[in-house]
């Protein structure tokens, strides 16, 4: 400490108001610049191309780089390959190719659906499960395993449950939620936490009831999130609604800085905030659906990822909305790549992983941050 801030009055110290940083604090939690922000994205998108290559070629079958550059040229140029090498094309565009880009969409898609879902219900612990989605798409996936429904739908079965389910959630969700002041945060959250623990409650009857324990061990495996069941058919439809989520967001930007002050702020700014958080429960609930749909319940990726964003660009919405997805697509494609290899040639759920290391940055980012989590 300096001489001149040793003499700085008490006085002077005490008159500023609570909650409002000094200069150091200041230049803590201000936005980043464009040139960081700029560098940011940049750094993030090499990255996520580098993380993508990385887990195309590594694997319990380790294919060198080179082979694994010229086999996705072949396949996006309709180029030919020798006989001897139509085993590791296969391993690398039938394969990993489809699970790796899964992987890098869904930590996108959960990413942004958990910045959203913290400016919808004004809760820096809220994430994309916190409305009780996950848990509705999850008994729809639980009734598959255990009794065989939507057989007929063939490898489209368990996507097409998970996302009725989902669906069956919303709306119940909505209607329970829905007052006469409209969605209002709380109601939403206790609503959306109270349906869940029903859900499971539902779900664990259903593996309960299961004929064979083979059917709860997969229930199990695909409660905590996993990508074995990529498929190149599984990608579009996600992919596309990750992308929407991302467009319209980042057109609503500033009105989620508005939102998150307050509906009373929100109105004399001329920012309708239930027609706001109607358009954004229905925008997260049915990305939520399709995301758990095609991976499982992977916690803590949208709750950890939007809050270590903000330290490192700024809380603006903007800024917040442009770095997680890159982020919580590199993010996701490493975690995978951690679950196949791990214990080869078993998996980890996925799941397990982000919660061994969200646990402790969370923990580390609450201590250090306080003030992000709701005050010191």
């Amino acid at each position: 400490m300096t001489e001149a801030a040793s003499a700085t009055p008490p006085a002077s110290r005490a008159a500023r108001p609570r909650g409002e940083p000094g200069k150091g604090a200041e230049e803590e939690g201000r936005p980043a610049g464009r040139g960081r922000l700029l560098t940011t994205l940049v750094a993030l998108s090499v990255t996520l191309v580098l993380s993508v290559l990385a887990g195309i070629a590594l694997g319990p079958t380790v294919v060198p780089l080179g082979d694994v550059v010229r086999f996705l040229t072949a396949a996006l140029t309709g180029g030919t390959i020798g006989a001897d090498d139509a085993t590791g094309y296969s391993i690398v565009w039938h394969v990993r190719t489809p699970r790796v880009l899964l992987a890098a969409v869904v930590g996108a898609g959960l990413s942004v659906v958990g910045v959203a879902i913290q400016a919808l219900v004004r809760n820096a612990l809220a994430d994309p499960f916190v409305l009780g989605i996950s848990s509705g798409a999850s008994v729809g996936a639980t009734a598959v395993f255990v009794f065989g429904i939507f057989a007929g739908l063939g490898v489209y079965a368990l996507s097409a449950a998970a996302f009725l389910g989902a669906l069956g959630a919303t709306v119940l969700v909505y209607l329970a939620a829905r007052g006469p002041l409209g969605l209002t945060p709380l109601r939403l959250v206790l609503t959306g936490v109270a349906l869940a623990y029903g859900f499971q409650a539902l779900m664990s009857v259903l593996v309960f009831l299961a004929p064979n324990g083979q059917a709860a061990r997969t229930v199990l495996f695909w409660l905590l999130g996993s990508l074995g069941s990529a498929t190149w058919e599984s990608l579009p439809l996600v992919t596309a609604a990750v992308l929407l989520a991302i467009v319209v967001l980042l057109r609503q930007s500033r009105s989620l800085d508005v939102l998150s002050l307050g509906d009373e702020t929100a109105a004399s700014l001329g920012v309708d905030a239930d027609a706001l958080r109607r358009g954004l429960f229905v925008l997260t609930a049915a990305v939520t659906g399709l995301i758990v749909a095609v991976s499982g319940a992977i916690g803590f990726v949208g709750l950890v990822l939007p809050h270590v964003v903000r330290i490192w660009v700024g809380s603006t919405h903007r800024r917040v909305l442009a770095v997680a997805p890159l982020a919580g697509a590199c993010f996701m494609v490493w975690v995978d790549l951690v679950a196949r290899t791990a214990f080869a040639p078993e998996e980890l759920p996925l799941g397990v992983i982000t919660a061994l290391i969200g646990v402790p940055v969370f923990v580390v980012l609450m201590r250090r941050r306080g003030y992000l989590f709701g005050g010191r």
